[in-house]
């Protein structure tokens, strides 16, 4: 098997090279780093449509788009001319501004189930306040999550984490207090019985069940028939609530998320990344008798300066009001060939790969197991997709630095793009095999 040839970046490398005397590991995320795939991280200069250029002019077709929110692609003109009027406004009031009312109005008519709503800014605190909602509602401290998936970075959810945490190898933190840990418990992702034990021995004591109804942190995983169906059964017979992390999945799996796709009805539910266009932002909503817990209505408090600040409402609407049934067709038609060409790709290279993959998201395995949960997901040659990950940057495709994380695509990726990934896919999958 021999190593893809690598692209050289002598302006990203000494830019890391600064990186690490001033920024903690060198970067403001962890996966940034390329722990996981080698080399050093490539530093973006700019980006437009469906592509990225490094610090060393390097174009590159992404497929990373800032982790899902770009859904209509890098630096769309209108949102550009909308952010531009929007901040010659005002960046940030601390006070209340008629976009929140509107793009919570629109938020509510894509989600039914969300019927009211409070905008953070991020995925990381709409997660933690709605544990709180949860825990205050029903005076009941502990939560069940699933192994592998992530729902940001708060002490009680980084027990058996995914993204970033699994990517280095590091799903329960240090840091994270022993008590706080013990009020997780976790359970097997698509196995309802793993659920229903871990209620049955903690009877009375569960606020909540958070899931991702699409996984999307240990890569891409889709609910397996009836999971979600299941799920919202076993929380009414327990008097738990459900809460759907759609971080990842809102306004990605259907204008109406995962949700609105299966029909299911969460209590509460997580949103971020695509409801900000782009820009840092995130929020939680749900039941209204429950929402009405939050300050100022009620005694559960939580707050936020930025939260809900004019460039990220003006964003969102942005977005929100272009997502049409045509574009969801679009998105999973050009998801579906690339699916399709990555895995006869590695047929053909004699490669073993598994390919996972919901509306306009993906991710290529290295395993010869389906991928449906956390176990089967840590099957995967983690070594293969790095030497994958190389030889499609070497050939101008930018995916995902980590095994376990999520393609997405945008309404900027086109046909072409397609087959250019395809192929370069092809040629380094021959080169691997």
């Amino acid at each position: 098997m021999s190593a893809p040839r690598r692209a050289v970046h002598p302006k990203s490398r000494k830019l890391f090279q600064r990186a690490q005397a001033v920024l903690a590991g060198g970067v403001d995320s962890p996966v940034r780093a390329f722990r996981a795939v080698g080399g050093d991280p490539l530093f973006i200069r700019r980006a437009a449509g469906a592509c990225i250029v490094d610090a060393d002019g390097r174009r590159y077709i992404d497929y990373v788009m800032s982790w899902g929110p770009l859904i209509h692609g890098h630096a769309p003109r209108g949102l550009v001319r909308t952010l531009a009027a929007a901040a010659a406004r005002g960046t940030s009031f601390g006070a209340p501004t008629e976009l929140e009312v509107t793009l919570g109005d629109r938020v509510r008519r894509l989600m039914p189930w969300i019927e009211r709503v409070r905008f953070v800014n991020s995925g990381t605190e709409a997660a933690m306040s709605a544990a709180r909602v949860a825990r205050a509602a029903t005076g009941r401290d502990r939560i069940v999550k699933f192994e592998g998936c992530y729902h940001g970075h708060a002490d009680p959810f980084l027990v058996k984490a995914g993204s970033g945490a699994l990517t280095l190898g590091t799903p329960t933190s240090p840091g994270v207090p022993a008590a706080t840990a013990a009020d997780t418990l976790v359970a097997t992702y698509n196995d309802l019985g793993s659920v229903e034990r871990v209620l049955d021995e903690h009877h009375g004591a569960v606020a909540a069940v958070f899931v991702e109804p699409i996984a999307g942190n240990m890569g891409v995983v889709p609910p397996a028939e009836g999971f979600l169906a299941g799920l919202r059964a076993l929380c009414d017979r327990e008097q738990v609530l459900l809460v759907f992390d759609e971080v990842i999945s809102g306004f990605r799996a259907s204008a109406g998320g995962a949700q609105g796709l299966f029909g299911v009805r969460p209590d509460l539910t997580c949103l971020g990344k695509i409801i900000g266009g782009g820009l840092p932002v995130g929020a939680y909503g749900g039941r209204r008798d429950l929402m009405e817990l939050v300050a100022p209505s009620g005694p559960v408090y939580q707050a936020g300066t930025l939260s809900g600040n004019p460039l990220a409402m003006a964003a969102g609407l942005w977005t929100l009001d272009r997502l049409t049934p045509r574009l969801y067709r679009r998105l999973a038609r050009l998801n579906a060939t690339l699916a399709a060409g990555l895995a006869d790709a590695a047929r053909a290279a004699g490669v073993p790969l598994q390919v996972n993959a919901v509306g306009s998201l993906l991710t290529p395995f290295f395993t010869r197991a389906a991928v449906r949960d956390f176990q089967s997901a840590c099957t995967a040659d983690t070594a293969a997709y790095a030497r994958f990950f190389q030889g499609l940057l070497a050939r101008g495709v930018y995916p995902p630095p980590s095994q376990f994380e999520g393609w997405f695509l945008s309404a900027a990726h086109t046909e072409r793009d397609i087959a250019k990934t395809i192929a370069a896919a092809r040629e380094t999958l021959e080169e691997m095999g």
